[in-house]
């Protein structure tokens, strides 16, 4: 049964002047008809999606209309609210009333203002440390900020504009010693009891919150420097830790810049540059710490989660990756649960084994280190699995 009643389809073909049809023929066609309009809504969703908008639009329908090669609708459209007429002879149809337009009145009506087009111009900041005095240069009276910094300026139309110059953050002086002092332990004496005490400080003092930008900006900034140093990225990530330990700062706004850094440490191909570097507890700690934040922040950042596990499910399943690279991933899926396990973890784990069976096998790899990666690798598996195994049972 269609949605498109079979008397709408009569009514159309009489106004073309089509009345001498087959009984038969108004409900096929109103089947046919409710299905090509549900294709071009269809593409007209996908049309509003791309757009990131969540309310559908005519111009969605007309995209959806010129991607099916559909002749587009020509007409004069009205800003003003449509009125609807009942059709003589029938009780539930209604059309649109449409008035006639003069093309005269169309003619002669006053043209809208012309946008303006984007462009690019480019012009000298400063030359040999002055700045030309050219009107796309602030003055240099606009130097001289007001005490509520706000600068009062007038369009060409005299409407007065209140322009907001920047603000240059200021931070106490003990706020910069402290700073500076957390990054000279994190650098240079990441094992000394002094840090420890700092890591503490971190998780739980609230007047710091201040220097949060900060902080991500130093954790981003080194990480990115020194993954060649392991302790220097295990330091980092107990400052990461310790900081989103502590209840008294608002670090939210700042997790984009954070994570980046944090799944580094966690799939990285090389972390340290000795063979000594345990590097495999870094990538447990820092597994640890990914779950943490998408189970406190997963509230806020609903796709935090799911972007995480598609970034270690790609890396988990990719033969190109190192078996590092794998480990990671594995005790990145893990740290999330049983539930993470057991949909993306056990469904891959036979292909998976075929892999890294050879890998684990002496006659078929020589290489030593190469063997101790795949048996790492197995051991998080292996570990894994048993933890859900173990949560099914008491379930």
């Amino acid at each position: 049964m269609s949605i498109v009643p079979k008397e709408t389809i009569e009514v159309i073909a009489q106004s073309i002047g089509i009345s001498n049809f087959s009984p038969d023929v108004a409900p096929a066609l109103a089947t046919d008809v409710e299905y090509r309009v549900r294709e071009i809504m269809q593409e007209a969703i996908k049309c509003m999606r791309h757009s990131k908008r969540t309310i559908l639009t005519v111009d969605d329908v007309d995209s959806a209309v010129k991607l099916r090669n559909v002749e587009p609708l020509y007409g004069f459209t009205s800003g003003g609210p449509r009125q609807f007429k009942k059709a003589a002879g029938h009780k539930d149809l209604f059309y649109v009333d449409d008035k006639d337009v003069e093309f005269k009145d169309l003619i002669e009506a006053p043209l809208p203002k012309t946008p303006l087009d984007t462009g690019v111009i480019t012009h000298w900041l400063a030359i040999e440390g002055v700045q030309p005095a050219i009107p796309e240069n602030a003055p240099i009276e606009a130097l001289a900020v007001p005490s509520d910094n706000k600068k009062s300026e007038y369009k060409e139309d005299g409407l007065p504009v209140d322009t907001k110059l920047p603000v240059k953050h200021v931070l106490s002086r003990e706020l910069q010693l402290y700073f500076d002092k957390i990054k000279e332990l994190t650098l240079s004496r990441s094992d000394s009891i002094l840090f420890k005490e700092a890591l503490v400080s971190l998780a739980t003092d609230s007047g710091i919150h201040p220097l949060v930008p900060y902080f991500t900006y130093f954790i981003a900034d080194e990480v990115t420097r020194n993954l060649n140093d392991f302790s220097i990225l295990f330091a980092l990530m107990r400052v990461a830790r310790s900081l989103l330990q502590n209840q008294q700062i608002h670090i939210e706004p700042y997790l984009h810049q954070l994570m980046p850094s944090i799944i580094t440490c966690l799939a990285a191909k090389r972390l340290g540059s000795r063979f000594s570097d345990n590097h495999w507890e870094l990538r447990s700690f820092t597994a640890n710490l990914v779950a943490s934040i998408c189970k406190r922040y997963g509230h806020v950042y609903h796709n935090l989660q799911p972007r995480v596990t598609r970034t270690l499910l790609h890396a988990f399943l990719d033969p190109t990756k190192a078996l590092p690279q794998h480990y990671g991933a594995i005790q990145g899926l893990a740290a999330f649960g049983p539930s993470v396990v057991r949909l993306l973890i056990l469904p891959n784990l036979e292909p998976y084994l075929r892999l890294l069976e050879p890998e684990m096998q002496l006659e078929k790899q020589k290489n030593g280190m190469k063997r101790h990666e795949a048996w790492r690798v197995y051991g998080a598996l292996l570990k894994s699995i048993q933890a859900n195994a173990k949560q099914a049972q008491i379930t």
